[in-house]
């Protein structure tokens, strides 16, 4: 794996709930598929994936993410359901739900650095409490950020619904 693919993988892991994990919509294209095939793969197979090895973020925690990556406006024609977080565990399994070669390369090289980043963290154990606080820290910043942002939507008004159209 070269060092600029390396690099683009530590981008995609984020730490929600204490753990490092990667998120539904960044694993289907590394492993070749659509984000929407994944998550059928994975709930004909639910069985395989229990908590600790998969979750569904939560509203605040999917705000929180929204504002660290740009993604589609809820509720506006863009995502309509909470991201899965697959824990290094949960990135294991699906090697045995997505048989494609390209799935079991990706899978490889996402468990050579989840592996380094525990060495990581073994050997400064100050690492993982400044990502915690880190992690809050932002969490309550950016939760206040889109509540603020819900409110002056609210307030724009709307244009009325009878108005001639500009344009194509």
């Amino acid at each position: 794996m070269s060092h600029s693919q390396e690099e683009l993988l530590k981008n995609l892991i984020y730490v929600f709930r204490g753990h490092p994990v990667m998120l539904d919509k960044d694993l289907a294209p590394l492993y070749g598929v659509e984000t929407k095939v994944l998550n059928q793969a994975v709930k004909r197979n639910l069985e395989r994936f229990p908590s600790d090895f998969m979750f569904q973020l939560t509203q605040d925690e999917e705000l929180s993410l929204r504002s660290q990556i740009v993604t589609s406006n809820m509720g506006r024609g863009g995502k309509r359901y909470r991201s899965n977080a697959f824990t290094e565990l949960g990135i294991a399994m699906l090697s045995s739900v997505l048989k494609s070669g390209q799935a079991i390369q990706t899978n490889i090289r996402i468990m050579r650095l989840f592996f380094d980043l525990r060495k990581l963290v073994r050997a400064n154990p100050h690492v993982k409490q400044k990502i915690e606080k880190l992690e809050k820290e932002s969490n309550y910043l950016f939760k206040v950020v889109f509540q603020r942002l819900d409110q002056l939507e609210i307030k724009i008004p709307l244009l009325p619904p009878g108005r001639r159209k500009i344009g194509f």
